[in-house]
């Protein structure tokens, strides 16, 4: 009897298809036979996450989501903030990965200090809070803001000079070895950023991802 693929599901909790087809294919090279990788969007979200109450309106209808979804083998939230997680997790026996955590645990896997690019400054303030909570404040270089939208962070056309700008202030000024990606956006910059940058650019939702790989495909 042939066993069906296992399947991986990337929310974009934001209504922004567009941030969701540039994570589709940020994805690409972690698609592979025996497991399926499905983007979503959460169609009534906001158009882009970027003050507290865009993550509390999320929040129960990813939950709801989830609930529903009984063909998924591991979930993944792709907002930086990783809205809604912990009653996602109450919510169902899969697993469920932020990418906020996932893409830090990258970080310390391949550098002593991690910076990390935020949307917005506003976005810092929780960042640095679920930092706390994680108990990795030790390992943090700095958190610097490119003071964009989520949807200039997908196709905003200056926004490459901006993060190579915010990236070398990481890196230069604040001592970063190893620079995090802190909104789902900016997935299609990683690999040209990296290259700009000599330094480790972690894309938290391919971090997320390449953990939900190693977990579905031991069941």
């Amino acid at each position: 009897m042939m066993q069906k693929d296992r399947r991986i599901l990337v929310i974009n909790p934001n209504s922004n298809e567009v941030v969701t087809g540039g994570l589709d294919e940020a994805l690409d090279p972690f698609k592979t036979a025996g497991v399926a990788i499905e983007c979503m969007t959460l169609s009534n979200g906001p158009f882009g996450i970027e003050k507290q109450a865009d993550i509390e309106a999320v929040t129960l209808p990813l939950r709801d989501l989830v609930q529903e979804r009984g063909d998924v083998d591991c979930f993944v939230i792709a907002c930086y903030s990783d809205p809604g997680i912990h009653v996602c997790r109450e919510a169902t026996d899969t697993t469920v990965l932020g990418i906020q955590e996932c893409g830090v645990l990258a970080a310390l896997a391949r550098g002593e200090k991690f910076g990390v690019i935020a949307i917005q400054e506003a976005s810092i303030r929780r960042h640095l809070r679920y930092l706390r909570q994680m108990d990795v404040m030790a390992r943090l270089a700095a958190e610097r803001a490119a003071n964009l939208t989520v949807a200039q962070s997908a196709s905003g056309n200056e926004t490459f000079g901006r993060l190579i700008e915010v990236g070398r202030d990481l890196r230069d000024n604040d001592g970063a070895d190893t620079i995090i990606l802190g909104c789902a956006g900016m997935a299609s910059h990683r690999a040209g950023l990296e290259a700009e940058l000599g330094v480790p650019v972690i894309d938290p939702v391919q971090a997320a991802v390449a953990s939900a790989l190693g977990i579905v495909l031991l069941l």
